[in-house]
């Protein structure tokens, strides 16, 4: 019998947490993927403990002075090739063997590299919500014009993605995303303005990072979902929908014109939806446990309150604006979460920079790349100027 090719994987972000996700996936389907390329920003004790574990021949980390300290340390096995900064992780984003490259770097800095492997005609497994909010147009039109498979790994994208798979563009009436609504979607309005960035990285279903967490407590990150599906399935803000359903089992719906509903279910875990792109189109058991309906469980439903949750209307109305709406208020939302979680910026102020911000900065369409970071650049400026303690407080 002939031996399966292995599909060979870069994984960028492989020390955060859809990074370990993505290794658990790697290592229970060893005989199928290949691990060929990692990229970290300052993790270096992490990134070499990978390397050494997959035998994996090429890293990158994105800080110089990380990059230093691996070199000093001699920690990294002597066949990986190490390299660092912005030309180490678009070396490692374009490897010729590298068949897929999965995103899940947090924030704008994906871009660059993602669009590299996309030119570089590598599948995309796409982890990372803010590069499609930032960059969708070239993104989108980069895929297309080399034929580039993109891979939806957010958990809400990829229900979709199953969803509508198959089914003819016209027969499709919207589309519904589900929120946990977070851990504050209970607690009385009055007392959130005590949230604490301990309070705000905990969350109840889900492991993540800190930045996703406290996106998720604001509703910012359904926001920048609800922009990724409208790149992602071509539909207007007016067929996009949001739903709190707390126990993060349902993962979407795609409603059709017949008034039928399909939806994705499974317990919260990134595997299924990593493990479905890595492997697509084939599939094979899988790493965590599925739902099991021999045992009661209740499935809740409501409408977001949007007085809870200004940050989700706000990207609403960026949607509705169009042009590089979206990217600032990615931009703005990234400078007041750091700003939040370095105890510099009050809970209950991150929508208030997001909306000084959109209304500050220019929301024309950018011709090209340099115009569209420009623009991000001078959002986070505008933003990082409101986000002070004397202005806001």
């Amino acid at each position: 019998m002939a031996e399966t090719v292995k599909k060979k994987v870069v994984l960028l972000g492989a020390t955060g947490s859809i990074g370990g996700s993505t290794l658990r996936v790697l290592r229970a389907h060893a005989d199928r993927l290949q691990l060929v390329g990692v990229a970290a920003h300052s993790s270096h004790t992490e990134l070499a403990a990978i390397c050494a574990e997959f035998n994996v021949p090429h890293a990158t980390l994105s800080s110089e002075a990380a990059y230093s300290e691996a070199k000093a340390a001699n920690s990294f096995p002597a066949n990986t090739q190490l390299s660092c900064g912005e030309a180490g992780l678009l070396e490692v984003s374009t490897l010729p063997e590298a068949d897929i490259v999965l995103v899940a770097v947090v924030g704008a800095c994906g871009l660059k590299p993602t669009l590299a492997a996309i030119e570089a005609g590598k599948d995309i497994a796409l982890a990372n919500k803010e590069l499609l909010v930032l960059g969708g147009a070239f993104v989108i039109e980069a895929a297309k014009r080399n034929g580039v498979r993109l891979l939806p790994t957010d958990s809400e994208h990829n229900a979709i993605f199953q969803c509508i798979e198959g089914h003819p563009q016209q027969h499709l009436e919207k589309l519904i995303l589900t929120a946990s609504g977070g851990q504050f979607r209970d607690t009385p309005v009055e007392q959130l303005a005590k949230v604490t960035p301990a309070d705000a990285t905990q969350h109840p279903n889900w492991s993540m990072g800190p930045k996703i967490t406290v996106d998720s407590a604001t509703m910012a990150n359904k926001g920048l979902e609800l922009i990724e599906a409208h790149w992602l399935f071509g539909l207007e803000p007016e067929r996009l929908e949001v739903v709190i359903h707390p126990q993060s089992i349902v993962h979407s719906f795609a409603q059709f014109i017949d008034g039928s509903i399909l939806a994705q279910l499974s317990p919260p875990s990134m595997t299924f939806a990593i493990q479905h792109c890595l492997l697509y189109p084939d599939r094979a058991p899988g790493v965590d446990a599925t739902t099991d309906f021999s045992k009661a469980f209740s499935l809740d439903f409501k409408a977001p309150d949007m007085e809870r949750f200004p940050c989700l209307q706000l990207a609403y109305d960026a949607m509705r604006t169009g042009g590089s709406a979206p990217a600032i208020f990615n931009a703005a939302n990234e400078i007041a979460v750091e700003r939040f979680l370095a105890h510099e910026l009050p809970y209950l102020d991150i929508p208030r920079v997001i909306e000084h911000t959109l209304g500050k900065v220019n929301a024309t369409p950018a011709a090209d790349l340099e115009a569209l970071l420009a623009i991000d650049s001078e959002a986070r400026e505008a933003a990082r100027r409101f986000a002070t303690k004397d202005r806001l407080l």
